[in-house]
């Protein structure tokens, strides 16, 4: 990997507002892989959601709790500080963003351009909500992006799939990656990954998704090629 990297975290916070399919595997790969780029000096940077306590910073339709705050992220409580198990280090950047995207109201551009990165790699939470929104932003601004499709989740497998697969539709500067294929090619040694070829090249009609995903899955997974 002769790219400048920096490894994107996003929202892997205490909210504990939506159950999340192979959230404990998504924490021992994001950790695993940590571990790896911290080695390599690769700048590691966290995203926390996070809406103001009031409400005043909210998009129109938001989720309200009986006070008329926010539902959930709500600033000042413990629910927006990364989990215990992903605790960042002092030498780790940390950037709040108020919707989606890690891009929208934040630094996060300049940032990586003061640091010369041209490649993100990204894992986090939800996959079709805010990696998804931030995958879009980071190809619309330039970036390369090397997605983690298994330190990644969201509420349905269904959901994170269908996620994937619109990207791998439309995101032409998108690799899609395990956790395993990123440390080999971390190492110098060849790896397997998905990067779009054509556009729409994982189109299907609904009764096709279960198929789909067993294709994606298929340029993914190591043993699918040996």
């Amino acid at each position: 990997m002769k790219n400048k990297n920096a490894f994107l975290i996003i929202d892997m916070q205490q909210e504990d507002g939506f159950a999340l399919e192979n959230f404990s595997r998504v924490v021992a790969n994001t950790r695993i892989v940590l571990d790896a780029v911290r080695h390599l000096a690769i700048p590691v940077i966290y995203t926390r959601h996070i809406n103001q306590a009031d409400g005043s910073n909210l998009a129109p339709g938001e989720p309200l709790a009986v006070d008329n705050g926010p539902a959930g992220y709500r600033s000042g409580t413990a629910q927006v500080e990364i989990i215990e198990a992903l605790t960042p280090r002092p030498d780790d950047r940390v950037i709040d963003k108020p919707r989606y995207s890690a891009f929208h109201q934040t630094d996060l551009d300049a940032q990586l351009k003061q640091l010369g990165v041209d490649t993100l790699i990204v894992g986090g939470v939800l996959t079709d909500v805010c990696v998804l929104t931030t995958v879009y932003d980071a190809f619309a601004l330039g970036y390369r992006i090397r997605l983690l499709t298994d330190a990644c989740t969201t509420t349905t497998l269904a959901a994170h799939y269908s996620a994937l697969l619109i990207m791998a539709n439309w995101v032409y500067s998108l690799e899609l990656l395990t956790c395993a294929e990123l440390l080999r090619a971390l190492d110098n040694q060849d790896y397997i990954s998905c990067a779009p070829e054509h556009p729409d090249q994982f189109a299907h009609q609904p009764h096709e998704l279960q198929g789909t995903i067993a294709r994606l899955q298929s340029r993914l997974l190591r043993q699918a090629q040996e």
